[in-house]
């Protein structure tokens, strides 16, 4: 049987990711530091995993509604209200999806439809111009740059509007350079959408990770807010990767529609993640300042490490990457990336992983031990300057 006439041909175009090839490496070779995963070291506070053993003792293995305990949403419109001044009803402006990464998909095949284009600055997290093209959309990158802090400006967006822009991706705090919007970033942006029918899907997975200054989103700008959809989760802000579960809020009418898909392909997020999310809500603010607060350190650390070796590095204001550039090496970041990694076992992430436009830098994640992120940027000095 031939598979590749049969395989979607979508399907078949999307590029694998490239943040899995150098960890799929790394994890079998021997002595290696990887700063390459961005997943945070710290395991889920106890109170919360005590809350998810007790889900389980009480017998709640059952599904919950298709937009998540009401009890979870509650809690998620409570917690928008209090940390970022938003307000929501849970009733039918809150989902709970399988990780904040299922809220993105589910967002642009509510929205999408073949021909569209979804607006993406660049370098950005992997996973929104692949999901734009199995919607039959057109990912259109807008290039951020390092002399700019990496945020999206008026002029950027402006100029790559069309009457095909269905959709703009707001990836900020950002994976993977640590740029962040201010207000008043947010309110010009505003200004360049506020005549046209473009929807905002604002990812702020890394909301509470900010360094300096508190987080807004541009649903905070009163324009803004109802076409706006909010892609949050627990993973970053609470170390629960595993537990996958993320949010969305927004619009009842893309609400509803993200939960119909939801429905089908999902049916529910997982029962016992639900329970310990509502104590994570209830119970976890002092958990999100302890982490942020090793956080801190950590990115003045390594931040302070790569400018020492040599190598230019913008100092992030948010998430917990660092994005130095690798230019003054004459390498690419494909090259520099896979030497470093055979020759000192240190495994970092190309740039070119995150768009074309990251050729040249490489990201690292501080979500690692003091004690790795330090031996790590020993190891990279030594390759970078050949000692």
């Amino acid at each position: 049987m031939n598979f590749e006439n049969l395989v979607s041909e979508r399907a078949k175009s999307i590029k694998p990711s490239g943040i899995r090839k150098f960890f799929d490496i790394v994890s079998e070779m021997k002595d290696a530091i990887s700063l390459g995963v961005g997943e945070p070291d710290f395991v889920t506070p106890w109170h919360i995993r005590s809350e998810g053993v007790y889900s389980l003792e009480k017998g709640r293995t059952y599904y919950t509604s298709n937009a998540g305990l009401i009890e979870l949403r509650r809690e998620i419109a409570n917690y928008m209200e209090r940390r970022y001044g938003l307000s929501y009803r849970p009733e039918d402006q809150a989902i709970v999806t399988v990780g904040g990464s299922e809220a993105i998909d589910l967002c642009i095949r509510a929205l999408v439809n073949p021909g569209d284009e979804v607006l993406v600055p660049e370098p950005s997290f992997v996973c929104y111009k692949p999901c734009a093209e199995l919607a039959g959309g057109k990912a259109v990158p807008i290039v951020t740059k390092a002399e700019n802090n990496f945020k999206l400006t008026a002029d950027e967006l402006k100029a790559a509007i069309t009457p095909k822009t269905k959709l703009l991706v707001l990836p900020f705090p950002n994976n993977p350079t640590g740029g962040i919007m201010t207000r008043e970033d947010l309110e010009e942006i505003a200004k360049v959408l506020e005549n046209t029918n473009i929807i905002v899907l604002s990812d702020e997975i890394y909301g509470e990770l900010t360094y300096g200054r508190k987080h807004v989103s541009i649903a905070n700008i009163s324009s803004m807010k109802d076409r706006t959809v909010i892609v949050n989760g627990f993973s970053k802000t609470y170390a629960m990767t595993g537990w996958r579960l993320g949010f969305a809020v927004g619009p009842k009418e893309i609400i509803e529609i993200m939960t119909k898909i939801h429905q089908y392909a999902i049916m529910s997020s997982p029962t016992t993640s639900q329970y310990a999310a509502i104590e994570a809500l209830k119970n976890g603010d002092e958990d999100i300042e302890r982490m942020r607060e090793e956080y801190n350190y950590r990115r003045r650390v390594i931040v302070d490490g790569f400018r020492k070796m040599g190598l230019s590095c913008f100092e992030p204001e948010g998430a917990f990457y660092v994005f130095p550039s690798i230019g003054s090496t004459g390498l690419s970041s494909e090259e520099f990336s896979e030497k470093l990694l055979y020759s000192q076992k240190v495994a970092v992430v190309p740039g070119n992983a995150f768009g074309e436009s990251g050729e040249g830098f490489i990201r690292c994640s501080y979500a690692y031990s003091i004690e790795n992120i330090k031996e790590a940027l020993d190891r990279i000095d030594k390759f970078v300057n050949k000692k």
